[in-house]
């Protein structure tokens, strides 16, 4: 008969085998031992006695579930250590059975919601314990569970797996990033971080700006363009890739964005990028490679819109307007205001998110609120961009520091109550300070982006820091990304301007560098000249 300190384990370990047994039975499983074994051979114990006493079929099997959740409960299996490639969580166990529902006996409140009978069919149960949450999962394992343990073990590229699977690798990499928020799967920390250290700030922490998990390709597919606006930064004869070129682009991408630890997104613009005589394909490329995919155009027709929607829907479509529909039309053209709201009323009618980014200046400056109001119920989000005097925008003018100053607080105020107004100038940042309120994100969600989450590709190949200034840092046709986001040029533009390095905002602000350079100053070394932190 088992009886002290082993008693009392296998009575603990083993309490769901003890309460479907029933005490009569379980008395009797004990009294048949006539050793004392140790809990893990208990299962195995109950097995041999399923000829000489009348157990469920399924009681072995559901005592080694005990056995191994009561390991993992007790026992810390993590390692501490940082994963360098994507892991199996080591507290995982996979266990093979002959049942299934076996793993909802341990989720069930049983005098409340009785849980499925247990049916003979082989299955496999996970157990885990999530490793930031720390909670304790058991579960039966699903195809995807077991397709993205597959890949990580037998270390399969995901473009490989796609192939043997005859699906996307959208789809591979979707099951792998469901496993890795499960906690089924550890994945290393994305290696885009910020080079410098934290100002210590008391009331918040600033450390959620410090790495980037989405790194972003602008990709400026073509020059060609049905507009010519006024601030147009770029009208330069550039001759677009060729469709072969620009698939060795996607890969050369993918290959970063796998050595950089991140999820990669392509945002694809120009020009008018769906011009580019190749966008269709492209597009769907970039997609089955698992990147997110963004447009940012001009208004389309709705045919065209129902073909890109069948390739794969966008993660957002953005247009831009420059004001209210007299100062829009002077700057984009004749008619565009009115197409561009019939445009934001077709994407919504196809669920597409919209977003609208307007230029600043000093002659629109006191449209951006009105505007606001009357695209509402329109579009999704809607911004503003300070004019980069490059290009066509040199013939325009910036706002007053005063008057932009003013303005900045009135529409951070608007903001409160307006739910498409989106934060998105560093220097309201400043604003949020003085407020004692919560920072945000900035310009691109870590402060200036320049050649950190992002940079812009030209259709000519050259790789810029920003597109709204000159920042050239390589030529995607002689280097690879990877090369050229670790140049040393391409470091400076993410250390920005040596006059932020000490300051406080500097993980969420670091003004704007296009707008330093519109000023005619350095842009490593001067602070953007709209700047009103108090020194």
């Amino acid at each position: 008969m088992v009886t002290g300190i082993c008693n009392e384990k296998v009575q603990s370990v083993f309490s769901n085998c003890r309460r479907i047994l029933g005490k009569e039975t379980w008395d009797r499983v004990l009294a048949a031992l006539d050793t004392h074994p140790e809990p893990r051979m208990f299962p195995d114990a109950l097995a041999s006695l399923k000829a000489s006493i009348p157990l469920p079929e399924y009681i072995d099997d559901l005592a080694r579930l005990e056995w191994k959740v009561n390991q993992i409960r007790t026992e810390d299996a993590d390692s501490g250590k940082t994963p360098e490639t994507i892991t199996v969580n080591p507290t995982l166990s996979l266990i093979p059975v002959s049942w299934k529902h076996l793993a909802a006996i341990f989720a069930g409140d049983f005098n409340k919601d009785p849980c499925p009978q247990p049916e003979a069919s082989p299955v496999h149960v996970m157990i885990w314990r999530h490793p930031i949450t720390r909670e304790f999962h058991i579960r039966e394992a699903l195809d995807i569970d077991l397709l993205a343990l597959k890949i990580v073990v037998e270390e399969i590229d995901p473009r490989e797996a796609s192939k043997m699977g005859r699906t996307s690798v959208k789809a591979i990499q979707s099951a792998l990033k469901r496993a890795v928020v499960q906690g089924i799967l550890l994945s290393p920390p994305s290696r885009i971080q910020r080079d410098i250290s934290i100002p210590s700030r008391p009331s918040e922490t600033l450390e959620p700006f410090q790495s980037a998990d989405i790194f972003t390709l602008q990709w400026h597919i073509t020059q060609t363009c049905d507009l010519h606006c006024r601030h147009c930064y770029d009208r330069s004869e550039r001759h677009p890739m060729t469709y072969d070129a620009a698939l060795a682009v996607l890969d050369d991408f993918y290959g970063f964005c796998r050595g950089m630890n991140v999820r990669g997104q392509v945002t694809f613009t120009g020009g008018n990028p769906l011009l580019y005589p190749h966008f269709l394909r492209l597009y769907q490329d970039a997609s089955d490679r698992g990147f997110g995919v963004a447009i940012l155009g001009n208004p389309t027709p709705e045919a065209q819109m129902e073909k890109i929607f069948e390739k794969t829907k966008p993660l957002f479509f953005q247009i831009s307007l420059e004001g209210l529909a007299e100062h829009n039309d002077y700057i984009r053209g004749t008619g565009h205001f009115i197409r561009s709201l019939a445009f934001l009323d077709q994407l919504r009618k196809m669920d597409i998110y919209s977003m609208v980014m307007l230029t600043l200046t000093r002659d629109n400056l006191d449209q951006v609120l009105p505007l606001g109001e009357l695209l509402r119920d329109r579009a999704d989000f809607f911004t503003f961009n300070r004019l980069s005097t490059i290009g066509e925008g040199k013939d325009l003018l910036m706002p007053e520091k005063e008057t932009f100053i003013s303005f900045l607080h009135e529409y951070e105020k608007a903001a409160e109550t307006n739910p498409i107004l989106g934060l998105k100038d560093n220097l309201i940042n400043i604003i949020r300070q003085e407020k004692k309120a919560a920072f945000f994100g900035g310009c691109t969600g870590y402060g200036c982006g320049a050649a950190f989450n992002f940079v812009s590709l030209l259709p000519d190949g050259e790789v810029h820091a920003c597109r709204k200034f000159p920042s050239l840092i390589g030529n995607i046709r002689r280097q690879s990304l990877f090369d050229i986001y670790h140049s040393d040029l391409a470091g400076k533009y993410r250390r920005g301007s040596q006059a932020c390095r000490d300051c406080s905002l500097n993980p969420v602000c670091r003004g704007c560098l296009a707008v330093i350079y519109s000023y005619g100053l350095n842009v490593f070394q001067d602070k953007d000249p709209f700047c009103f932190l108090p020194e």
